[in-house]
């Protein structure tokens, strides 16, 4: 329902600003069939391609990242992908409709933009963090050990971090959380690092309350058990 209602304000403020926006035909409606036939979604290798020209103020999500406006454009991994049109027409009403998809080629490849280590960082080594070292593993220049601060550009565009991990034991867990112990995000329950790519996808919660531009308290990982290597942190557009 939250998220609803910020959408809903999102809107809102998207009208005020553009007059034309509030020029809806249909009475200020459209049904969900007149929606599909006015949308579209195509792929390009992988490449998503999302359009509307339906007379709605119009939200794409492409993988969990939203983009306000009728169009949307997005690089994406091989696999199954998920695109969620949702609709505010001028009366209120919330239309949605979802397109899955899979991108079996590679066309437009991913690049790396790495925050540690990386073949452009050879000053960042790997190294184990120690088990309740909040430290170690805190995406901060002055309070953490190895991270340095995350851009708010990377918090608030909801980026994804990898993590390349080596050498985790069966037992390697630990929690994700901010620099204060004020929060977790990871529904308290710790989460398990295996190795290879550990994904973890930045939330408005977690942009909100780390960024530099939100309450400034820096995303902080923290082994509980176990132990392994992070070899790498990075994230891809």
């Amino acid at each position: 329902m939250n998220k609803i209602f910020l959408f809903l304000a999102a809107m809102c403020m998207l009208v005020a600003c553009d007059p034309v926006s509030e020029d809806i035909s249909n009475d200020g409606n459209i049904t969900l069939d007149q929606l599909k036939q006015q949308s579209s979604v195509s792929l390009k290798g992988n490449e998503i391609f999302c359009t509307t020209s339906a007379p709605v103020n119009a939200k794409w999500t492409i993988d969990d990242k939203d983009f306000l406006g009728n169009y949307a454009w997005k690089k994406t991994k091989l696999g199954e992908h998920n695109v969620l049109l949702t609709a505010l027409c001028a009366d209120g009403t919330i239309l949605t409709n979802n397109y899955p998809l899979t991108v079996t080629e590679i066309t437009n490849p991913l690049e790396k933009f790495y925050i540690y280590g990386g073949p452009d960082r050879p000053e960042d080594q790997p190294f184990s963090p120690g088990a309740w070292d909040a430290g170690a593993m805190r995406f901060s220049s002055t309070e953490g050990k190895y991270f340095p601060t995350i851009d708010d550009a990377i918090y608030f565009g909801k980026k994804t971090l990898i993590f390349d991990i080596s050498d985790a034991t069966d037992d390697c867990y630990g929690r994700v959380m901010n620099g204060w112990w004020s929060a977790r995000y990871d529904d308290d329950i710790d989460v398990h690092f295996t190795n290879g790519l550990w994904e973890l996808p930045i939330t408005d919660k977690m942009a909100n309350e780390c960024a530099k531009g939100g309450e400034g308290r820096d995303l902080d990982l923290m082994i509980t058990s176990g132990s392994c290597t992070i070899n790498s942190v990075y994230y891809e557009e």
